[in-house]
């Protein structure tokens, strides 16, 4: 690398270190940076625009790891602090030197402090409401399909109809029926079977509904559904499809599988494979309002259903943009902290917030088969637009869940990884990245647990870079930050030692990434800066010495 390009990438930080640069400093001015930067984020319907891109979930999705992670360092430094503090009155009370203390007014003091998400004390929804599913490394049996001739797949009850059976016909004459307001409508919170079967029999007399689902991918190795909104044309209902979760499939699945009764969704893909996942329930004469809204191409390509209710189609003001933390709710229908029903009642909005995913949504249907009944098809060969939504809503009826499963190359998974870090591992490194990630696969299925919970992928690298082959440098490095590898020190120490008994099936692998970061780095123009005042980067863009790649200095890891 010549001098003038090393001038160069060192005078321009990238975008990892300005992130790192914004935590740096006193806490006052790294919160009026962090605050001033926040202004870029899109807000409101801006924001569920922009949702729509996968570059900015993604970037979204990088930048709440990068702040759950300066939240914990934060806190981490806050109890050192107090640990410290409650040292020296220790001292100065054995001394009887005087302390003075300042101490405020509970009124001043406010309300306590939230409980993390993710203590582990916390009684998960699979304990809380006796929930067993089957996390073993197996292909996950459609037990309620009926398999082929030949037994190599399974059959869904839509195989044996035509898409044709669903068109609708004299669709211009039909007058969209708007839904009553939601505070006149009827709603049911259903907890108990025999609310289930209530609302079954309701649905038995209509000849069609709205369908959403709410889904906690925390704590769980595949993942619950929590919630089920449902809505006719008359009445909405919440169900509690945790506490309710065997009976939701015996009740319900006729219903979802009757040809003759549409169902009404928005961005069904999850939600299909979910209702099979958990309740064995296959969608038949599905409409989906999100692939209504791409054959539509409502404008600025917007298909989020906020959108789509309050701004393409304003029937009612938002109150979700207006109750500020209403949003993150979703994350919290877990049941994990409280039991599902007392956290309902507790958030008086909450029965809103939840029911408007789909109270608007048959009146949406109406006015969408409209105006897609009065579009030209865009050639002669081509379907019609209605046609092509109810094509591409059969499509994802037909898609079956998949469990997913551990391969034996886990290492591919993380190349793209780790070359957007810049990080050069070596074939003792991504033997214990493959062998941590075994175990911690193992761990999730056996434990019912997400394997981020188990051990996050940026922890899983760190402890991959330093290989500590010693139960005090494992716990020196996690540092009672994730209890899991607090529990097993042995066995994580004895799978990294096995791990570096295999680096050398990995040279391919590590060479393979020296190349692969040298190739992205002239591509891309990605900077390679000096984190230290003895190495510097060599043309792979790795700190070495020698050639070898340099271990970093031991640190803590965050989640």
């Amino acid at each position: 690398m010549s001098h003038e390009a090393m001038k160069v990438e060192q005078s321009q930080p990238s975008r990892a270190q300005l992130l790192q640069n914004l935590t740096t400093g006193p806490l006052a001015s790294s919160i009026s940076k962090l605050s001033g930067s926040s202004r870029a984020i899109p807000s409101k319907e801006d924001f569920y625009y922009y949702h729509n891109f996968d570059e900015f979930k993604e970037d979204m999705d990088d930048a709440y790891d990068w702040l759950v992670n300066v939240n914990d360092e934060v806190l981490e430094r806050f109890d050192a602090s107090v640990d410290e503090f409650k040292r020296i009155r220790k001292e100065d009370e054995e001394t009887k030197r005087p302390v003075k203390v300042v101490t405020k007014d509970k009124k001043t003091v406010g309300t306590k402090p939230k409980v993390s998400f993710h203590v582990p004390s916390i009684r998960k929804p699979q304990e809380q409401f006796n929930i067993l599913v089957n996390n073993s490394n197996q292909p996950f049996e459609h037990v309620w399909l009926p398999r082929s001739e030949d037994a190599h797949r399974f059959l869904h009850p839509l195989e044996k109809l035509s898409i044709l059976d669903f068109i609708d016909n004299g669709i211009g004459d039909v007058e969209p029926i708007k839904p009553p307001e939601i505070e006149a409508t009827p709603f049911k919170l259903v907890e108990e079977v025999k609310d289930l079967k209530e609302l079954a029999a309701k649905l038995r007399s209509v000849n069609e509904f709205a369908v959403d689902l709410e889904h906690n991918q925390y704590r769980s190795f595949q993942g619950l559904t929590c919630l089920m909104q449902i809505s006719t044309r008359t009445e909405d209902f919440i169900v509690d499809t945790l506490k309710l979760r065997i009976h939701v499939g015996p009740y319900l699945r006729e219903l979802f599988k009757d040809p003759f009764k549409r169902k009404v969704m928005h961005g069904a893909d999850r939600d299909i494979v979910w209702l099979q996942r958990d309740f064995g329930i296959y969608v038949c004469n599905l409409f989906d309002t999100g692939q209504a809204s791409r054959v539509l191409k409502l404008e600025r390509n917007s298909w989020n259903i906020f959108y789509i209710t309050f701004v393409m189609f304003p029937l009612t003001k938002n109150t979700r943009m207006q109750t500020g933390d209403s949003a993150l709710l979703p994350k919290r229908w877990s049941g994990s902290s409280l039991d599902l029903h007392r956290f309902l009642k507790k958030f008086l909005y909450l029965d809103r917030y939840a029911r408007e995913d789909t109270h608007y949504l048959l009146h949406i249907y109406d006015l969408m088969r409209t105006k897609l009944s009065s579009m030209p098809k865009e050639s002669e060969s081509s379907d019609t637009p209605l046609i092509e939504v109810y094509k591409r809503s059969y499509d994802i009826c037909m898609h079956l869940y998949e469990k997913e499963l551990f391969t034996e190359n886990p290492i591919s998974t993380y190349m793209g990884e780790l070359r957007l870090q810049g990080a050069c591992f070596n074939s003792q490194q991504l033997a214990v990245v493959s062998g941590l990630c075994e175990w911690r696969d193992v761990v999730a299925r056996t434990e019912d647990e997400s394997t981020g919970y188990i051990l996050p992928n940026k922890s899983l690298l760190e402890l991959a870079k330093q290989m500590p082959d010693t139960t005090n440098k494992l716990r020196r490095l996690v540092k009672s930050k994730h209890p899991y590898i607090e529990q097993h020190l042995d066995s994580v120490v004895s799978v990294i030692r096995h791990s570096l008994q295999n680096a050398a099936f990995f040279e391919a692998a590590a060479e393979h990434l020296k190349v692969g970061r040298v190739e992205s780095s002239s591509e891309e123009n990605i900077l390679v800066t000096d984190r230290s005042e003895s190495f510097l980067p060599d043309e792979s863009g790795c700190n070495s010495v020698n050639g070898d790649v340099s271990a970093p200095s031991p640190t803590t890891l965050t989640a």
